[in-house]
């Protein structure tokens, strides 16, 4: 093999080293079975360092080492098969590159020994079949340290979802903060408590999330811990009670670096916690109360007999005083005196009421047909009944919640205006459904049930959010002559029928009152 000879092979191996790379390259995109490209490539690799050994010394050439990186990357892409099977074919592909430049000798250089070459050769295969056990073997480690950290990856991707599918499922409002009291994080419940939607709070103070939440900062707890219950207004407005819970956030060395807030809507709790507290007030009020009653009514009802005898008997006097007016005035007070009592008396200690199947609409029916005797002129009462709204109720105790209802909204209604009378059947209330209203809404824990719902509406003055809060408390009135009992009798005949009564009312833009009752269903 002369020396031009040579040097054109390998030049020439070299140029198709280049091109099979560019090769490689264009191609890769393409191949849809990945280890027969590595086993193609692999091969042709080998025949490339063969080549070069053959036009570059044979057994003496200086490429010979690069049969060992072919050796290793078959190790690491095909375990301990591609390995030893890359050693055999360098092994093969050394010997015959010894054997070509043995029969066919360079140009300038001396022929090596035939013993010397084998010698090279069995070195070379000696060294190829160690560095293919070797690369197994760090292919083995590197396969598995590779599965152990998909696996660490894949435990901390699931705990990490887990983690997140735990906090947004929270029925309760969770935040973090930083060391700066910045909020870091901020759940779905969370922004359904306060009304700031998670954009808006990241980044954000505290306190401008949590307006109020400052003094319970300052309070010191054991461990960071602080617990307590504060007043809140949404973002909309609407003022809440929220109940928090606040601990210190810890870094992986126990330092702080910021706090966890936990928090919940208590605003109904806090609500049934002061009806509980009136109800307990007023218990023993109430029946004291019914004892006196009891009492005052035995000498009213001797008074009034001693007038009526009195008036009866009296003849006009002759510097014109009207005796007898004057008697009738005193019969009317009595007559007002024993109504207050009567309704008192029913507030204080009701009857119980017998049960029966009622459609309400029919009962609404007979109420509206009696009060429409009742109406002030201008004023137009609009009925919307449903049928077959079949509760099980006391027909009189109904009358006469419906009675109530509408002569109060007749006396909200100042000229001019409508009344409205609806009954209805409604489905299960949602899940999501607020327990409690807006800042013009008052209401008695409403369960998820099928129901019937009665409400009274009108177009009048509206009722103030301070009223609002003591609407069903007894003898709480705004009008001069009432008796601040009406809807406190409402309320003791919801409660008596286990149901529930609302109320939605802004001021000047009138009020509606609705009462949900259990609905009756027939046997099959």
């Amino acid at each position: 093999m002369t020396t031009e000879v040579a040097e054109r092979g390998l030049y020439g191996t070299l140029g198709v080293a280049f091109f099979a790379t560019a090769l490689y390259a264009a191609l890769l995109p393409f191949v849809r079975n990945i280890r027969r490209f590595a086993v193609v490539q692999l091969v042709a690799d080998l025949g490339l360092v063969t080549a070069l050994v053959i036009f570059s010394g044979g057994a003496e050439s200086i490429f010979s080492f690069l049969y060992l990186p072919v050796v290793v990357f078959g190790a690491l892409l095909f375990d301990r098969t591609g390995g030893y099977g890359a050693a055999g074919g360098a092994s093969l592909g050394f010997g015959g590159a010894i054997l070509v430049a043995i029969g066919f000798p360079l140009g300038g250089l001396a022929a090596t020994p035939t013993e010397f070459a084998f010698t090279l050769w069995g070195a070379h295969t000696g060294a190829m079949l160690l560095v293919a056990l070797f690369g197994s073997g760090l292919a083995r480690e590197l396969r598995i340290a590779d599965e152990r950290l998909e696996a660490s990856a894949w435990d901390l991707a699931e705990l990490r979802s887990l983690h997140e599918r735990i906090v947004e499922s929270l029925t309760s409002g969770v935040l973090t903060t930083d060391g700066e009291g910045s909020v870091t994080s901020f759940n779905p419940e969370a922004a359904q408590i306060t009304g700031t939607s998670a954009p808006e709070a990241l980044g954000a103070g505290l306190e401008a999330v949590l307006p109020g939440i400052e003094g319970v900062l300052r309070e010191k707890g054991s461990s960071g811990r602080r617990r307590a219950r504060f007043r809140f207004e949404r973002s909309d407005g609407e003022e809440r009670f929220l109940g928090v819970a606040i601990s210190n956030l810890k870094n992986a060395d126990a330092s702080d670096s910021g706090c966890v807030v936990i928090f919940q809507d208590v605003t109904e709790v806090v609500r049934l916690e002061g009806e509980l507290e009136r109800n307990a007030r007023l218990a023993g009020i109430g029946e004291l109360s019914a004892s006196i009653a009891h009492e005052i009514r035995n000498p009213l009802a001797a008074i009034s007999g001693s007038v009526e005898m009195l008036r009866a008997t009296l003849a006009p006097r002759e510097d014109g005083a009207d005796q007898s007016r004057l008697m009738g005035i005193v019969l009317r007070e009595i007559e007002r005196l024993n109504q207050l009592i009567t309704d008192f008396l029913q507030y204080a200690r009701p009857a119980p009421p017998k049960m029966e199947a009622l459609d309400l609409g029919l009962v609404a029916k007979e109420v509206a047909e009696a009060f429409q005797t009742a109406l002030d002129p201008g004023v137009l009462l609009e009925v919307d009944l449903a049928s077959q709204a079949l509760v099980d109720g006391d027909a009189m105790q109904l009358k006469q919640l419906l009675w109530n209802l509408l002569g109060n909204a007749q006396h909200a209604v100042e000229g001019p205006g409508r009344i409205g009378l609806q009954v209805r059947l409604m489905q299960s209330v949602g899940e999501g459904e607020p327990q409690e209203g807006g800042a013009g809404r008052r209401n008695t824990s409403v369960e998820a049930s099928d129901f019937v719902e009665l409400v009274v509406s009108d177009t009048g003055v509206g009722i103030s959010h301070d009223v609002l809060e003591r609407i069903f408390d007894p003898f709480f009135t705004t009008r001069s002559e009432g008796t601040g009992l009406g809807l406190a009798v409402v309320h003791r005949i919801v409660q008596n029928h286990a149901g529930a009564v609302q109320v939605e009312s802004r001021e000047g833009a009138g009020t509606q009152i609705h009462v949900r009752l259990p609905l009756r269903f027939l046997d099959s």
